[in-house]
């Protein structure tokens, strides 16, 4: 069949939205006709070269639809069904889907290729070319062929453009507060960046029971916004953030720092640290330049304050389980995925989305396809 998608072709350029030449899903595929894509910082990874994926690459992967067609062995899904699709595959069997942490499946070693787990090879075409998937997805598009692997089955009242939205940065962000940072109720938390993955962290840090929450941000669009999803206090950067949380914590500092920003830099890691108190956890979810080798901070809170560092993948959750979870937290109206939508485009907008996330309009834009 033929559909619309977003390539990127080459780094620093545009997305271009085109034709393109979609095969029938083969064993253990399925064909998915998208009704929304969340519009994700890491796609900008793409366009930056900081996240190094095969070339050319139809991007999008927070993206929820409906079934069309299930290839051969796909037993649990059917035409009609609702979907979200998880950004990490999981399969369920390997030792870390075994383990309970289905977001470092084996599977995800696949996602930098861009091709058909099950065979390689491609299911989209365009200029005569084979197009690479962004996390084996590609929701960028109008259609697209995924593994069942990549796919949750939802409820069909759910909304499609606030679902597809847990596909990456709700699970990631929420997972950064509850899974990774492991928040206790009174705890004093810090969230460095306010963006899809940044507002999710602060929901996240609410519902587990925080007494403070600072949002930290340059925006003060966004800041404005924190407020509403959960933050207790604002700052327009760390170091404004280091006096102010002195202050309110008689000088005990922040519990969990986390660090959601647009691109992580090795050279802040010691400013995040330096928000931590004694014992205080600072967790690194947002993405690094590949090329970055270096981190700068001081050993010493490692050891003399048992400061500790860790790193969140997808939240460090579990995509089966947590989607649906997070889905009937919305559906209870204990977790806001209406409000981080801050505005919709068709899928010829791409461009304009990315260029409003730049310049710090927008907390998620949404593709809206029908």
């Amino acid at each position: 069949m033929k559909t619309q998608a977003a390539i990127l072709w080459e780094v620093g350029a545009p997305w271009s939205v085109e034709e393109i030449d979609l095969d029938p899903p083969g064993p253990g595929e399925v064909l998915v006709k998208l009704a929304a894509s969340g519009m994700c910082h890491s796609d900008e990874h793409l366009v930056t070269g900081d996240l190094p994926f095969a070339l050319p690459i139809v991007g999008g992967h927070e993206g929820a639809g409906v079934v069309m067609e299930v290839g051969v062995g796909v037993s649990w899904l059917a035409p009609g069904d609702h979907v979200v699709f998880g950004f990490i595959p999981s399969c369920g069997r390997c030792p870390s889907c075994s383990r309970g942490h289905q977001n470092l499946c084996d599977l995800g070693a696949k996602m930098g290729g861009g091709r058909q787990i099950t065979d390689g090879t491609s299911r989209h075409h365009a200029r005569g070319q084979d197009l690479s998937l962004m996390c084996i997805l590609g929701t960028f598009a109008h259609h697209t062929v995924v593994n069942e692997a990549s796919c949750i089955k939802i409820d069909n009242d759910i909304l499609l453009d606030r679902a597809c939205l847990t596909g990456c940065g709700v699970v990631t962000g929420w997972g950064s507060s509850v899974y990774a940072a492991e928040i206790a109720p009174g705890d004093t938390v810090a969230v460095v960046g306010v963006g899809g993955i940044g507002a999710n962290a602060l929901q996240g840090a609410k519902l587990a029971g925080a007494k403070r929450i600072i949002a930290i941000d340059p925006v003060e669009f966004k800041r404005e916004k924190a407020m509403e999803l959960g933050a207790t206090h604002t700052a327009s950067s760390m170091t404004e953030a280091v006096e102010l949380i002195g202050q309110i914590t008689w000088g005990q500092m922040a519990n969990k720092v986390i660090m959601t920003m647009g691109v992580g830099s090795g050279e802040l890691i010691g400013q995040a640290m330096a928000l931590a108190g004694k014992r205080g956890r600072v967790v690194v979810t947002n993405i690094h330049p590949a090329l970055e080798s270096s981190v700068t901070m001081s050993g010493l809170d490692l050891t003399l304050y048992e400061k500790q560092l860790v790193g969140s993948l997808f939240g460090s959750g579990n995509p089966r389980a947590d989607i649906p979870k997070l889905l009937n937290l919305y559906r209870d109206g204990l977790l806001d995925l209406d409000g981080l939508i801050t505005r919709r485009y068709p899928l010829e907008g791409v461009n304009d989305g990315y260029q409003d996330m730049r310049d710090g309009k927008n907390i998620r834009g949404v593709l809206v396809y029908d």
